[in-house]
C-alpha cells in the first residue's frame, strides 16, 4: 500500500506542477475596475472595410494588400500619432509594415501589433485578422483621445505577410520588424500579438484544445480571451492577464506553453521568440474555436463586437500600463 500511496502522491504533485506551469496564475478571478469607452460601431466598420477588399489582401494580390495598408496608414494618421512605414522587398515586390508611435522617443518600447494579410484567396479574413487590426486602430484612437502619461515608447503596428506561404520565414513582416529592433539596439519591454479577437461562443463544447491534457484545466466553452506565452515567461503573462482582467468582466485565461504545443506559436509573436525577445499572444484561439478559420465564411457578421470591445479595453491597459 505504501508504494501505491507514493505513486498516487507523485502523480498528484506532477499534476499540480503542470497546472501551476500552464495556468498562470492558478486562480482566474476578475478584478474589473471600470469600463473604458470603446466604439463597437467603429470596430465593426474597420472589420467590414478590410474584409470587403477583393480580391483577397495577400501577396498574390498586391493591389488589394496595398489598399489595406493605405487604409491603415490613413486611420493611424487621423489620430495625430507619428506614423512610419517599414518597407522591404521580396522577389521584386515591396511590402509594408505600418506603425503608429506614442510616448517618449528614447524610452523602452512596448509593441502591440496585428497582421493585415489573409490566407490565400476567397477569404474575407474578418476574424483572421481584420479583428486584430481593427483593435489596434481603435487603440490608437483611444490613446490619442485619452492621452495617458506613458513612461515607455508605444508602437502600434500592422504587419504584412504573416500568412502562408510566408509564415515562419524571413519574409514575415514581424520577422523584419523584430530583427530591426535588435539591429538598432532598441530595448523591448514586451511585444503583444493581437491575433483574432472577435469570435466567441456560449455553446458548451465550442472550445477545442491542441492536447487532451489541457481539457481539465480550461473551460470547453469559447466565451473567453486567451493570453499565450512561453513556458517560463510567467511574469509577463501574469501581468498581461491581470491588466486585461482589470478592464472588463470578460473571462481571461492564460497558457504558458511548452515547446511541444506548436499552435502556441502560430502568429507574429513567434518572430520575437525566435530572437529571444519577450512576447505574448492575445487570441480567441483561432481554429480551436472559430469554424470559419481560413474559409470564405470568415465574414464580419460572424463576430461579437461587444466582447471584442472588451478585449480592446484590456489591451488598452496593457498598452499604456505595462
Amino acid at each position: 500500500m505504501k508504494w501505491f500511496a507514493g505513486i498516487a502522491l507523485l502523480c498528484l504533485v506532477l499534476a499540480a506542477t503542470g497546472f501551476w506551469l500552464l495556468r498562470n496564475p492558478l486562480l482566474d478571478t476578475p478584478v474589473a475596475k471600470g469600463r473604458l469607452q470603446v466604439d463597437e460601431t467603429r470596430l465593426k466598420a474597420d472589420v467590414e472595410k478590410l474584409a470587403s477588399i477583393v480580391p483577397s489582401r495577400n501577396s498574390f494580390n498586391m493591389t488589394s494588400l496595398n489598399r489595406a495598408a493605405d487604409f491603415i496608414f490613413a486611420e493611424f494618421s487621423k489620430t495625430g500619432c507619428e506614423v512610419r512605414e517599414q518597407t522591404y522587398k521580396i522577389e521584386g515586390k515591396e511590402f509594408r509594415n505600418i506603425s503608429c508611435f506614442f510616448g517618449p522617443e528614447g524610452a523602452p518600447r512596448v509593441v502591440m501589433g496585428a497582421h493585415y494579410d489573409v490566407h490565400f484567396n476567397d477569404n474575407p479574413g474578418a476574424d483572421d485578422n481584420a479583428s486584430g487590426v481593427a483593435g489596434v486602430l481603435e487603440l490608437a484612437r483611444m490613446v490619442a483621445t485619452l492621452k495617458p502619461e506613458l513612461t515607455h515608447r508605444l508602437e502600434l503596428i500592422a504587419y504584412t505577410l504573416e500568412e502562408q506561404p510566408h509564415f515562419n520565414s524571413s519574409s514575415m513582416g514581424s520577422q523584419v520588424h523584430a530583427a530591426s529592433l535588435l539591429r538598432n539596439r532598441i530595448p523591448l519591454r514586451l511585444m503583444v500579438s493581437v491575433e483574432m479577437i472577435g469570435y466567441f461562443s456560449d455553446e458548451p463544447g465550442s472550445q477545442r484544445f491542441p492536447l487532451a491534457m489541457l481539457k481539465p484545466i480550461y473551460p470547453n466553452t469559447g466565451n473567453f480571451i486567451g493570453v499565450v506565452g512561453q513556458l517560463m515567461d510567467r511574469s509577463n503573462v501574469q501581468r498581461v492577464k491581470s491588466l486585461m482582467q482589470s478592464a472588463s468582466d470578460l473571462p481571461v485565461y492564460s497558457l504558458n506553453a511548452p515547446g511541444f504545443i506548436p499552435e502556441a506559436s502560430f502568429s507574429d509573436h513567434s518572430s520575437y521568440w525566435n530572437l529571444g525577445l519577450p512576447a505574448v499572444m492575445v487570441t480567441d484561439t483561432a481554429f480551436l474555436r472559430n469554424p470559419n478559420y481560413h474559409r470564405p465564411t470568415d465574414t464580419p457578421d460572424t463576430l461579437d463586437y461587444r466582447r471584442m470591445a472588451d478585449v480592446v479595453r484590456g489591451l488598452y491597459f496593457v498598452a499604456t500600463q505595462f
